[in-house]
């Protein structure tokens, strides 16, 4: 299991309310949590740290060998939901706080099954030699208003509410958590991110970055891309892969 992130401030925030973390609990198995806070200068980045730390430290403690899918389903379901109740629990706790949450993509790689979790419009691709592919569906109003045909593809990389989302951990005190479970070819690459990468990197040029170069290259070459781009979000990059 190879994976490499990394994350930057980007060219106009005065924070980085992202944030991620990576581990592996054998050469096989691998995981990944990113998250994008949102709500204010402390909230966002106390709700990504939150949710980081709780659903890595409930996938290190509960992950055993040979779990089945429904296991590792049940897993990141329960870690997602226990985020999702220690940030609306903070916020109830001090109102400098109501309103603060986040978006999350959480993965864990078993062999070439990789289980994915998200909530609010930070994103999971599927990268292979010849294509990139979107795992997860964003929760967010301009999301809606392309399933509906009001908007295309191009009005909505400009929309002026495309960074509004509707669902997000800790905002409430339930979630609904969307689940996928996807196979992996040795090949590919599982790529992980949040909206400050995908706002300004169109997909197919994110296909092209990863198909030209090394694969520890792949997070610092696509968040230099977005910041040459305008740089106007936090961005966070993380691969997987089954092979170097």
């Amino acid at each position: 299991m190879i994976i490499y992130g990394a994350s930057d401030i980007g060219r106009v925030r005065s924070s980085n309310q992202d944030s991620f973390i990576t581990g592996k609990m054998s050469d096989s198995v691998g995981f990944a949590v990113v998250c994008d806070g949102m709500g204010g200068a402390n909230g966002g980045n106390i709700a990504s740290e939150i949710a980081t730390n709780v659903i890595s430290e409930h996938i290190k403690s509960a992950y055993r060998d040979n779990m089945g899918s429904n296991s590792i389903r049940y897993l990141l379901m329960s870690a997602v939901i226990a985020a999702n109740a220690e940030i609306y629990d903070r916020a109830q706790e001090d109102e400098t706080l109501l309103g603060m949450g986040t978006t999350v993509v959480a993965v864990v790689v078993v062999d070439n099954s990789a289980h994915i979790v998200h909530v609010g419009d930070s994103r999971a691709y599927i990268v292979s030699p010849n294509n990139i592919e979107q795992i997860t569906h964003d929760h967010s109003v301009v999301q809606s208003m392309l399933d509906n045909g009001e908007i295309t593809e191009q009005e909505a990389r400009q929309h002026p509410n495309r960074n509004v989302i509707t669902r997000a951990l800790g905002v409430r005190d339930k979630v609904d958590v969307d689940y996928d479970e996807i196979s992996l070819s040795d090949d590919d690459i599982l790529l992980i991110c949040t909206d400050g990468l995908t706002n300004f990197v169109e997909d197919k040029k994110i296909a092209k970055i990863i198909k030209k170069n090394k694969i520890s290259e792949y997070p610092n070459v696509l968040i230099d891309t977005a910041n040459n781009n305008g740089g106007g979000d936090n961005i966070t990059v993380v691969t997987l892969s089954v092979k170097e």
